[in-house]
Formats: C-alpha cells, sequence, structure tokens
C-alpha cells in the first residue's frame, strides 16, 4: 500500500534537488581574449596574367632515314641514347656499293695506267716534228741555191706535215685519256658518295628520342629510322586565345611553369605564329627555355604572361586556412574572430587573390594560433 507513496515522494525529491543546482556556464564567454594582428583589406594592383598551356618540344630535331635502299646490318642506339656529332648510328649492307667503288677504282687505274705510253707517244712525235722541221729548213736553203729540185723540196715538206700530224694526234690522245681519267674519277667519287649513305651518321649531338628501326629490316629512302633532338635547345608551344593577339610580342618575358620540373622557369617570347586555327580560335606562341637537365620533349606546362595589372583584393597566403577544396580565413569582428569562407584566385609570391568572402575595409586577422574557433574574442594588436 506505502510503495507507491514512497516512489511518488523519491521522485519529487530528485526533481527538487535538480532545479536547485547551479546554472553552467559558457567557458567562450569568460576565456581570456586571443591576441591577434590584423589588417584593413583593401584593393591592390595585382598582375594580370594570363595563362597558356602548351607542351615542350625541341627546337632542332632531325629525322635519320637512308637515302638508298638496303638492308639494316647493324643498329648501334636505342631510344634515350645521347649521340656525339658524326657519330654511327646505323650501318646498311653496302656489298654492293663496295663492289661498285671497287670497279670504279679499277677504270680509274686502267685509265691513269695509260698516261706513260701517251706521254711517250707525244715525246717521239715532238721528236720527228724536229726532225722533219730541220730538215725541211736545210732543204729550204738548198732550193733557194738551186742545189735541189722542186721534187726533193716537195718530199721534205711531205715530211714536215706528216709529222706536224702525227704530233697533233698523240697530243689529242693525250686529251682523251684525260678526259677519261677525269671521267673515272668523278665515277669513283659518286659510287663513293653513295656508299658513305650506308653510313647513317648524327648530324648534330643530342638525344635518340625515336627509333623505328632493327637489324635485318629493309630500309627505304626517306623512310624514318630514327629521331635525334639537340639537347639544350627547348621550347614551349602554347595555344593562345586569338583575343590575346595583340598582347603578346616577341621577346616578351613569360614565367613557364612545368609539371615534370616542379618549378617555375623564366622564358621569352621567341616566335609568334600568327595562323589562327579556325576550330579552336586560337594560335601559337613559342617560347624559347632555358637550358636545363630534366627538359624533355612532350612535358606539359603552362605559360603565364603578364599583361598589366588589375584591382583586387588580395592577402597573405598564410591568413588563408586550407582544408581540402575549401579555404578560409578569420575576421575581427566586434572583438570576436568570425570564420568567413573565401573562393581563391591567383597566388603571386606569398599572396593570394580573394574572388569573394572577404570586402574592402574588413579586418583580417593574419598572426593567430592554429586554435583559434570561430566566435572567440579576440584582442587586436599592432
Amino acid at each position: 500500500m506505502h510503495t507507491p507513496l514512497v516512489a511518488l515522494a523519491s521522485a519529487a525529491l530528485l526533481l527538487l534537488a535538480g532545479c536547485s543546482s547551479p546554472a553552467p556556464t559558457d567557458a567562450g564567454a569568460n576565456a581570456a581574449p586571443t591576441a591577434a594582428r590584423v589588417l584593413t583589406v583593401a584593393p591592390t594592383a595585382w598582375p594580370n596574367v594570363y595563362e597558356a598551356t602548351g607542351t615542350v618540344r625541341a627546337r632542332t630535331s632531325a629525322v635519320i632515314s637512308s637515302r638508298t635502299m638496303g638492308y639494316v646490318r647493324e643498329v648501334r642506339v636505342s631510344a634515350g641514347d645521347r649521340v656525339r656529332e658524326g657519330q654511327l648510328l646505323v650501318a646498311l649492307d653496302a656489298r654492293e656499293l663496295d663492289a661498285a667503288c671497287r670497279q670504279a677504282e679499277a677504270a680509274q687505274a686502267e685509265a691513269r695506267s695509260a698516261v706513260p705510253e701517251a706521254d711517250n707517244a707525244i715525246a717521239g712525235a715532238q721528236a720527228s716534228l724536229n726532225l722533219a722541221k730541220a730538215t725541211y729548213n736545210r732543204m729550204k736553203e738548198l732550193f733557194d741555191k738551186d742545189s735541189i729540185s722542186n721534187q726533193e723540196l716537195d718530199e721534205a715538206s711531205a715530211r714536215l706535215k706528216l709529222a706536224q700530224s702525227g704530233h697533233e694526234m698523240a697530243l689529242a690522245r693525250r686529251a682523251q685519256l684525260n678526259s677519261t681519267i677525269a671521267r673515272a674519277v668523278q665515277a669513283l667519287a659518286s659510287t663513293e658518295v653513295m656508299r658513305s649513305y650506308a653510313q647513317l651518321t648524327a648530324p648534330f649531338s643530342g638525344t635518340v628520342t625515336a627509333k623505328s628501326v632493327d637489324p635485318g629490316i629493309l630500309a627505304a629512302p626517306g623512310a624514318p629510322l630514327l629521331t635525334i633532338e639537340r639537347e639544350g635547345a627547348y621550347r614551349l608551344e602554347a595555344t593562345v586565345e586569338e583575343s590575346k593577339l595583340p598582347l603578346i610580342r616577341t621577346g616578351q618575358p613569360v614565367t613557364v611553369v612545368l609539371d615534370g620540373i616542379g618549378r617555375p622557369v623564366e622564358g621569352r617570347v621567341s616566335e609568334i605564329v600568327p595562323a589562327i586555327d579556325a576550330a579552336s580560335r586560337s594560335f601559337t606562341v613559342k617560347v624559347d627555355l632555358p637550358a636545363i637537365s630534366q627538359l624533355r620533349s612532350g612535358l606539359f606546362g603552362r605559360a603565364r604572361f603578364a599583361l598589366g595589372t588589375r584591382q583586387v583584393l588580395a592577402v597573405p597566403a598564410a591568413a588563408v586556412t586550407e582544408r581540402g577544396q575549401l579555404a578560409s580565413v578569420f575576421v575581427a569582428d566586434g572583438g570576436h574572430a568570425r570564420s568567413r569562407f573565401v573562393t581563391l584566385g591567383q597566388h603571386v609570391g606569398d599572396s593570394v587573390e580573394i574572388l569573394s568572402g572577404l570586402n574592402p575595409g574588413e579586418q583580417l586577422v593574419f598572426s593567430a594560433p592554429p586554435s583559434l574557433a570561430d566566435g572567440a574574442a579576440v584582442e587586436v594588436r599592432p
């Protein structure tokens, strides 16, 4: 009978005890203010930078191909190898060309071997001519003195003419032999040039970037076998919007960011291709890059063109807290820190552009401990 009354009395006592306990306090309201430095957000002159993407290309490259038909006998390089100017890269089977060279050498030697005989013939003809001249002169003197007959003078004159004809014929044979020797020399030079085509060498020092040849294949004239790029001579070929054509000039300095290097490098516009691509409404700008060992053809890069200045809100990058895709800052408002989500733009040095989330005139907290929370009291210090 008394059990329900006891339970009801116990509940009433507990309720009274709860009502008489002290109310909880707001720890944040009584916490000491956090010292913080602030700066007033105001528009500032900011570099107007246009960014264009592109690909690194070698300024000088060469496609190695054969100038004659022949089977590949030897390949001495692979893709990625460094080569020096004049180094043998590919050797073709040159047995037929070697035989042609030997034949041309034999023809030249045969022609030269006839030179002594021709020279002796000229010397003999010259001696006969000299004798015929002397004889004719003596006979002429005797004829003038009526010591010989007309018949004898005519015979001396005929012998002189015959000697002159023989001498001229010997000279003609020697000239013909000279022509034969010259043709043999030219034929040998031509065959040696053709034989040299079987030895493919590097036109300059560089790196082999592509290889499509192996021993045993038939090399056809003009078919690419190797590609070589000159080292230390690269440029970024960037695609730029058509509207930016009047703003870019040759010699203009450009900051280039290459993902494969991880740091920006300074380049310079070397060439502007004025032809506009009808599909993309863009043109190509070639930016010379400094000599860096990590550069390779095909690297992706971004060219940043400085196109004057513009007024933006910029804050120290250290005042921005980034968590994943979210960025936030603290502003001092009525003695308390207020967290603001902001949208970031470009980074320049130690500053970052604020696209939205802050207004001119607000007090940005830029030196506060990591434990600073939204709504915490702050003490502004200079």
